[in-house]
């Protein structure tokens, strides 16, 4: 069976050695927190002006200012910053955080439309770290969609499982 990690590199193109480069170096030390908050402000103020009704509507129920400080914390602490996401809101457990969007190839493809644009204009950040950033968010939005994919399957199994014993159970018995 493939690991969601295996599948989300099927899904994004984007080999999991490739994904993962921004261990290699301390992003958060070469580039600073300020640059992270810029990032995440200019990446949701995409979102949030999204001309896109269904993709705007994912983001519906979240606090912009919420959703940036949870962006620029998660990216901080995965790129060698401070623990700031799970010392505020606990382990980042990306899919059960996210089981409650439509995580779709679709959009996850303009989420990473926003954040291509954001960070190309993040002056403040070098094209290596750029190329490196873009590749761990694609791997990870795909992360997500397998993840979510996960979830559908595993919602119609049990619907089909709570049908198929239904269906049985109201059955007559055989008459003898």
């Amino acid at each position: 069976m493939q690991s969601l990690q295996e599948k989300a590199s099927v899904l994004s193109g984007v080999d999991q050695a490739e994904a993962f480069a921004i261990d290699e170096s301390n992003l958060f030390e070469k580039l600073g927190l300020q640059t992270f908050i810029n990032l995440s402000t200019n990446f949701y103020t995409r979102v949030y002006d999204d001309e896109e009704e269904w993709f705007r509507s994912i983001f519906s129920d979240a606090n912009k200012e919420d959703a940036i400080q949870n962006q620029y914390e998660f990216f901080v602490q995965r790129m060698g910053g401070p623990p700031l996401f799970s010392q505020r809101k606990g382990h980042p457990a990306l899919i059960g955080r996210h089981r409650p969007f439509p995580v779709t190839h679709q959009a996850a493809e303009r989420w990473l439309h926003h954040m291509q644009n954001a960070l190309d204009d993040s002056l403040d950040i070098d094209q290596d770290s750029k190329i490196k950033m873009m590749k761990f968010f694609r791997h990870t939005a795909f992360f997500l969609v397998a993840g979510n994919e996960l979830k559908t399957q595993d919602e119609k199994s049990k619907k089909h499982k709570h049908n198929c014993a239904c269906r049985h159970a109201a059955e007559k018995p055989a008459e003898k």
